[in-house]
C-alpha cells in the first residue's frame, strides 16, 4: 500500500480505536469518578506500551540495534509540553466543563478539536493548506456537528469556556506533539500515558474518589490500552507522515466509529441525521485522500533519527556495520536536494511555499 493510502489508513485506524472507547468504557466499567477513569485509561496505555517495549528489548537481547539512538535530550521541552497540555490540562478542564455542561452541547463543543488544531498547524506552522483540504475539513468538522446535534440542547452553559479550553489543550499538544513525531511513536505514547495516568489517578483520589475493584481497574487498563496507547502509537505514525493539519482532520472521524459500535453493542435505528454525519465525513475524508499536491520543492540539510529504508530521501552510508536489514532506524543526514513530487507536509516536507 502506498503512503498516500497507508498513512490516512494509519489515521482512520487510530480514530477507529479511540472512538470505541466510549461505548466499550460504557459496557464494561459502569459509574467510576471522571478523573479516576482518565486515569486508569491513561495508566493502561503506558503501562501497555511499556510492557511492549520491555518485551521488544528482551527480544534484542537487551540492546538497541546497531546506530540507534536514544529519544535527544533537546526535544523533552517538546514532549513534556505536549503531555502538560493534552494529558494534563485537558482532560482538567474537560472533566470540570461536563460539570456543567450538558452532554449534547458537550458532544458539539469538542468538535472543536479539530478546528484548533489545523488553525495552530496553518497559522503557527505554517502547514500547507488547499482548497481541497480546507473544504474537507470543514466537511468533517460539519458531520460531527449533526452527529451531536440534538435540538432544544443548552446554548451556551457556564462549562463552555472550560471544554473550549480543553479541545484547544489538546491542539496544542497535537502540534507539539507533531514535532518529535520521527523518534519511536511507542516511546512517546507509552510516556504521554505513564505521566498523564499518574496525575489523573493521584488527583482522583485527593478529590475523594473511591477506588475500584481489582475487575474494573483490569478493565478500564485493558480499554485504554486500545484506545489510548495503539491509538495514540498510530496518532503519532500518521502525525510523521501526514502532518498535523490532515491528522487531526482523519481523527475527528472519531464520534462516527463511536456512534456506530453503541448502536451495534444496543441496537437501534440511527436517526436521519447519523446518515447527513457519515455522508458529510464520508465526502472530507474523500477529499484528503483525493489530494494531490506536487511542485519543485527544495530540501534543506536536516539530520534526525527514525524508522526508515532507503527510498529517495534516504540514500545515505552508514557509520556502523549494517546487515542490510530494512526498515531500520538511525541518526542519518538529509544532503541538500531538489526535485519535484506529490507528498505531505510530513517529516521530510515541512518546507514554505
Amino acid at each position: 500500500m502506498s503512503i498516500r493510502f497507508n498513512a490516512p489508513f494509519t489515521a482512520l485506524l487510530a480514530a477507529a480505536l479511540f472512538g470505541a472507547t466510549t461505548p466499550l468504557a460504557k459496557a464494561l466499567l459502569g459509574s467510576l469518578s471522571p478523573f479516576l477513569l482518565a486515569g486508569l485509561f491513561y495508566l493502561g496505555s503506558g503501562c501497555g506500551l511499556a510492557t511492549v517495549i520491555l518485551a521488544r528489548r528482551l527480544k534484542g537481547d537487551g540492546g538497541q540495534p546497531a546506530g540507534h539512538s536514544r529519544f535527544p535530550s533537546r526535544e523533552i521541552p517538546w514532549l513534556a509540553s505536549a503531555i502538560a497540555a493534552g494529558g494534563v490540562a485537558g482532560p482538567a478542564l474537560l472533566m470540570l466543563g461536563l460539570q456543567t455542561t450538558p452532554a449534547a452541547t458537550g458532544s458539539l463543543l469538542l468538535n472543536l478539536e479539530g478546528v484548533f488544531t489545523a488553525l495552530i498547524a496553518w497559522i503557527v506552522f505554517r502547514e500547507n493548506v488547499d482548497v481541497r483540504v480546507f473544504l474537507g475539513m470543514a466537511a468533517i468538522v460539519a458531520g460531527g456537528v449533526a452527529l451531536a446535534w440534538q435540538p432544544g440542547a443548552a446554548g451556551l452553559p457556564p462549562g463552555t469556556l472550560l471544554l473550549a479550553g480543553a479541545c484547544a489543550c489538546w491542539a496544542v499538544d497535537n502540534n507539539l506533539t507533531r514535532k518529535v513525531s520521527a523518534h519511536d511513536a511507542i516511546f512517546i505514547a507509552c510516556v504521554k500515558g505513564l505521566v498523564a495516568g499518574s496525575v489523573n489517578v493521584a488527583l482522583a483520589l485527593t478529590l475523594g474518589a473511591a477506588w475500584p475493584k481489582l475487575s474494573t481497574v483490569a478493565l478500564a487498563m485493558l480499554t485504554g490500552f486500545a484506545g489510548y496507547g495503539v491509538s495514540l502509537v498510530l496518532f503519532v505514525v500518521a502525525l510523521r507522515n501526514l502532518g498535523t493539519a490532515r491528522t487531526g482532520a482523519y481523527f475527528s472521524v472519531a464520534p462516527l466509529f463511536g456512534v456506530t459500535l453503541s448502536w451495534l453493542l444496543w441496537p437501534q435505528l440511527p436517526p436521519p441525521l447519523f446518515w447527513v454525519a457519515a455522508a458529510l465525513m464520508a465526502l472530507g475524508v474523500w477529499l484528503h485522500i483525493r489530494e494531490r499536491h506536487e511542485h519543485p520543492h527544495t530540501h534543506d540539510p536536516l539530520e534526525h533519527s527514525h524508522r526508515h529504508r532507503h527510498d529517495a530521501h534516504h540514500q545515505h552510508e552508514h557509520d556502523f556495520a549494517w546487515d542490510g536489514d530494512e526498515p531500520h532506524t538511525h541518526v542519518h543526514r538529509h544532503a541538500p536536494m531538489t526535485h519535484a513530487h506529490a507528498h505531505f507536509p510530513d517529516i521530510h516536507h515541512r518546507h514554505t511555499h
